[in-house]
């Protein structure tokens, strides 16, 4: 079906067609994924996913759809990123594909219907089963972008699975200041007393773009921070080689071009760290293979968004049947023993 509608979707322009995405997948009329093969079941700083396939934040960014893309096979999804009042993001267009490189720009600057939104949405789907994290992110005008992470995590935490603290997108300026050292650590103490006594993960989202000694400092306030997890990486400023016209566009760069750039984060990450932190690998997967290299590398799950937009929904269950067959194969019986197994 997506191959019959591949072309219609491309013909609009790039956030319209997500808009339809979105506008068809409200209706609910959303084909169930086959049941997972039981060697994916595996955890995640203590959540208990079905498989380790996530959808990436920034498909649903206000936690409109989360149920329907369960439906369609994801182990868990991450919705937003949620800012704490409603904003339009940057002018338009701000949405690119990069055919020729099955890859995306995006210049969102965190588009939000805000926090109240999410809450509502978040609510309406309370004692649902399922895996839904949230992704928080900060107002562009916020003269206090720690504590905007501290307001969404409030608001949102406990209707959440898990919380995210997006401090890596790009197209917020000055946001990536962040995650230096000081400003990390005082982040992270201050998002760690808001969560208070709720048995909610917390991760961090970083990028790929870092510092020759940004690596271990990043990893060591995370450690010390106690946060929970780290998702690695976020879209990359730089621009390998691209075939698209439209490489020179301004933003954040996703899709296959991001993999090699992705999985070396993970990996240096997973050095740092000593394996202490889970890690969820994002960046250019889109095949099980893919998958199963940043398992190897010590990812505990993985998150897909772009590959979606070239490949359709019907990726999520190939990846998971490939990925089942690579881990019988090395004489694997859960995701779980494969965790760090190439390190």
């Amino acid at each position: 079906m997506f191959a019959a509608l591949r072309p219609l979707l491309f013909a609009l322009d790039p956030e319209a067609a997500h808009n339809v995405t979105l506008a068809a997948l409200k209706t609910g009329l959303v084909p169930a994924a086959p049941a997972d093969d039981p060697v994916l079941a595996t955890e995640l700083a203590g959540l208990r996913l079905p498989n380790p396939i996530g959808l990436a934040a920034g498909f649903d960014k206000d936690a409109e759809v989360p149920d329907a893309m369960l439906r369609l096979g994801f182990g868990f999804v991450e919705c937003g990123s949620v800012c704490p009042r409603p904003q339009p993001g940057n002018p338009k267009p701000r949405l690119f594909r990069l055919v020729e490189d099955e890859a995306v720009i995006n210049r969102f600057g965190f588009n939000s219907k805000g926090v109240e939104f999410a809450h509502a949405r978040l609510s309406a789907r309370a004692g649902r089963s399922g895996v839904v994290g949230i992704n928080l992110g900060a107002n562009k005008d916020s003269e206090d972008r720690t504590g905007d992470y501290v307001t969404g995590l409030r608001a949102l935490a406990p209707l959440a699975s898990y919380v995210t603290v997006n401090i890596s997108s790009p197209n917020t300026p000055g946001l990536r200041s962040l995650q230096d050292g000081a400003a990390l650590a005082d982040l992270i103490a201050r998002v760690m007393a808001a969560r208070g006594e709720l048995a909610v993960p917390l991760f961090v989202k970083v990028a790929p773009d870092q510092g020759e000694d940004d690596w271990a400092t990043i990893a060591r306030a995370c450690i010390d921070g106690g946060v929970d997890g780290l998702i690695v990486s976020n879209t990359t400023v730089s621009r390998p080689a691209l075939a698209s016209r439209h490489a020179g566009e301004t933003g954040g760069l996703s899709g296959a071009p991001l993999k090699p750039l992705a999985l070396a984060a993970l990996k240096r990450f997973r050095a740092e760290t000593g394996g202490a932190l889970p890690l969820v690998a994002v960046g250019g997967i889109a095949s099980g293979q893919d998958a199963y290299d940043r398992i190897r590398a010590g990812a505990s799950a993985v998150q897909l968004y772009s590959a979606l937009v070239y490949r359709g929904p019907g990726l999520v269950t190939r990846i998971k049947a490939e990925l089942a067959g690579l881990l019988r194969r090395d004489g694997f019986s859960s995701v779980g023993q494969a965790v760090g197994h190439a390190v």
